[in-house]
């Protein structure tokens, strides 16, 4: 990775310094906890998608040698999930039982706990507790006279009534999983004299799961303590808390006890949150000189049975972002978030953004071979120009810097673009079936506040507590990186503390891409402030408190060009290479920022290629494995370059911009538009993710409408 910006120079060579200690063993995640006499939980679990219950029989299971007891939605006196994030104006959410007493909502549900003094005796408990049930009709994804949970519109203005060039594109996305190598899991300890419970949970956010918990409980948030060890992997889908933990804190309290519970794979697949699912629709007008008139998009999200808190958020970012790095006349953007009887959706690394740039950049394509222009001058004719910004967006967003032009131009020359196609014509020439796809895109990175504490210890060493957690980012590296470099040490005495809520300040957490850029800006101001108080003849320990709101909400962007090549006798698609240029603004770490990006390509090749979770028509969860659901694996990647350039940006002190999510945003976009350019001697096909062999083959062997009128 070439021309990143490190803090300095000796920063740069500054290596992870969680890497020792997680490499040979000495993580501690929660699976790694245990406790004197804690109990061991497992789920009673729905097989029917959407059912009424008419009986519950546990009396196999009190049989069980070890069994300990059985908690029920009886039990739980009507407790709910907590409510989701009101992210749009007009939600409409029904309180969820954390467990049903009468109405089932999904395969996989929880409907019972069963606690006992092994796993093994819990999994046996369990699996001998039976349910009667009457069965109904379930509500898929996506079907007729779903209920509508929340919608939002952005409309500056209609369609022009004729004369322009009309190109529509349709998407469906699969559901996803996040597959974080550590599935959920929970030790929970019920403290009877002090009145206290203690979590352990691998959460990307600590402060609102002990909020969440002392709610349940009635507990002051004093009350309760969240710790997030080690945490292997979230992605977004650690992010709330689900019924099984909120149950297992109830639970603990009832019992005056410990309980651990540990998800097998499984359970992630059926119960565990998902991720995307959404059916993109768009339509983009153009004039006869290819300015973009007006886009259109009807957009609908599925969330399945229960709203994790975050669950307005992909659709809310996608009808935001539209119509990402391009300037529009006009837009009518509709979003609707619906409900179902399937598991629920959530954030996922991206969260929109990649919704939103695979939408516009498949328009974008259509229209370049509509107008028989190169796709590229098709773009450099729209983009929002440097100088223009700040730029207020028709859906009431401001990018606050950014330079799309350049962006564009410096991939463009490092993939060779021109050479690229000639190479394509001659190898369509020889009976090659060869796509070139690229997508730009725009990233917004965090709103709100973060937190920060710095102490100058008596014996020279630095401690940084923040309120932003870690799931494999490398906090410990950046954030003592950021205050070596203010208070002029060596970032090896810099200690940093985050997931534990006794010891870290309360926060947001992890998501959004807001760790560097918000979370990072109060490590700086907290530092800042320290060395002030120092010079100032302060004596040590010096402790320095900072709750850092961002002014503004910083915009990353990049593009990613792809070259793809489809088998004709297979379909069988080969990512030939892909070159791929970022902005993520100031950047604390190459090597961090390095392993995000390639972490973010990894994700967003699995989505394109491989990835989808498939529910049949009565509600049953087909893909429910590792032997069903394919994940990237090390060979599948392709040969990746990556540049960086770095516009500044004062939406916050740091002047980070996003860089986790990058991935997921534009690889996907561009490796669908390499595979539909790949095909276009074919026509215009409707290419779905993921990207198979067969649906590639099938696309082959058929001829398609070309572009629309």
């Amino acid at each position: 990775m070439n021309a990143l910006l490190p803090l300095s120079s000796a920063d740069a060579a500054l290596a992870r310094v969680e890497d020792t200690r997680l490499l040979t063993g000495r993580g501690c995640y929660v699976h790694d906890v245990s406790l004197p006499g804690m109990l061991h939980a497992a789920f009673v679990r729905s097989v029917y998608p959407r059912t009424r219950i008419v009986s519950m029989d546990a009396d196999a299971a009190r049989e069980v040698e070890g069994f300990v007891a059985i908690v029920t939605g009886h039990d739980l006196g009507g407790l709910t999930l907590p409510p989701p994030n009101g992210l749009l104006q007009d939600l409409r959410a029904e309180p969820t039982l954390l467990l049903p007493t009468q109405a089932i909502r999904s395969v996989g549900q929880p409907l019972a706990l069963v606690l006992a003094s092994s796993a093994e005796a819990a999994r046996q408990a369990a699996e001998a507790v039976w349910f009667d049930c009457e069965a109904q009709a379930p509500c898929n994804d996506l079907a007729d006279g779903a209920p509508v949970v929340a919608s939002v519109r952005h409309h500056t203005g209609d369609a022009p009534a004729g004369g322009a060039a009309v190109v529509r594109a349709v998407q469906q996305q699969p559901r996803v999983a996040a597959m974080a190598l550590e599935p959920r899991a929970a030790v929970v300890r019920w403290d009877g004299a002090a009145g206290e419970l203690t979590a352990w949970l691998p959460t990307q956010t600590p402060s609102r799961a002990r909020t969440d918990v002392a709610r349940l409980l009635g507990l002051d948030v004093g009350k309760v303590r969240v710790i997030a060890p080690d945490v292997g992997g979230a992605f977004g889908a650690k992010s709330s808390l689900g019924p099984e933990e909120l149950v297992l804190a109830w639970a603990a309290r009832e019992h005056r006890c410990a309980i651990k519970w540990t998800a097998t794979r499984s359970e992630e697949f059926t119960s565990g949150v998902h991720g995307r699912g959404a059916r993109l629709e768009g339509e983009l007008a153009l004039d006869a000189q290819g300015h973009f008139l007006h886009l259109s998009a009807h957009l609908r999200f599925p969330v399945g049975a229960w709203l994790p808190f975050s669950v307005l958020a992909p659709a809310r970012n996608t009808a935001r972002i539209l119509p990402g790095p391009y300037r529009v006349a006009g837009v009518d953007i509709r979003a609707r978030v619906e409900a179902s009887d399937a598991a629920a959706v959530t954030i996922y690394r991206g969260a929109g953004r990649p919704e939103a740039t695979l939408l516009m950049e498949r328009l974008v394509e259509r229209a370049a071979r509509r107008l028989g222009v190169d796709p590229l001058d098709l773009r450099r004719r729209n983009l929002i120009e440097a100088h223009q910004m700040p730029w207020a967006t028709p859906t009431g967003e401001t990018l606050d810097a950014g330079d799309y032009r350049a962006v564009l131009e410096r991939a463009a020359q490092a993939f060779g673009y021109e050479a690229e196609r000639a190479e394509q014509a001659r190898r369509r020439a020889a009976g090659e079936w060869v796509g070139v796809g690229t997508a730009l895109y725009i990233e917004p990175c965090g709103q709100g506040w973060e937190s920060a504490r710095v102490t100058l210890q008596t014996d020279g060493t630095v401690e940084v507590a923040s309120g932003s957690c870690a799931q494999g980012q490398g906090h410990e590296t950046s954030y003592a990186t950021i205050a070596a470099q203010v208070l002029g040490c060596d970032p090896a005495h810099v200690r940093v503390r985050h997931g534990d809520t006794a010891h870290s300040p309360e926060g947001i957490g992890a998501l959004a891409s807001r760790s560097m850029a918000i979370g990072g800006s109060a490590v700086l101001l907290a530092a800042q402030d320290a060395a002030r108080r120092r010079a100032a003849g302060e004596a040590l320990p010096i402790t320095a408190d900072q709750v850092y709101t961002a002014p503004a909400e910083a915009w990353s962007y990049g593009c990613v060009m792809a070259r793809m090549a489809i088998d004709a006798e297979t379909g069988k698609p080969r990512v030939e290479r892909i070159v791929w240029a970022d902005d993520a603004g100031r950047i604390v770490s190459p090597q961090l920022a390095e392993g995000q990006l390639l972490g973010g390509l990894a994700q967003g090749l699995g989505q394109a290629l491989l990835e989808r979770l498939v529910y049949d028509a009565e509600g049953q969860l087909v893909t429910g494995s590792l032997m069903d659901y394919a994940v990237p694996r090390a060979d599948d990647m392709p040969p990746v370059e990556l540049h960086s350039q770095h516009v500044p940006t004062s939406a916050n002190a740091l002047g980070a911009k996003g860089v986790g999510e990058a991935g997921c945003i534009g690889v996907p976009a561009a490796l669908l538009n390499a595979a539909a350019d790949a095909l276009s001697p074919r026509g215009e096909p409707e290419l779905d993710f993921p990207l198979t062999a067969e649906r590639l083959w099938r696309a082959l062997s058929t001829n398609h409408s070309p572009s629309q009128p």
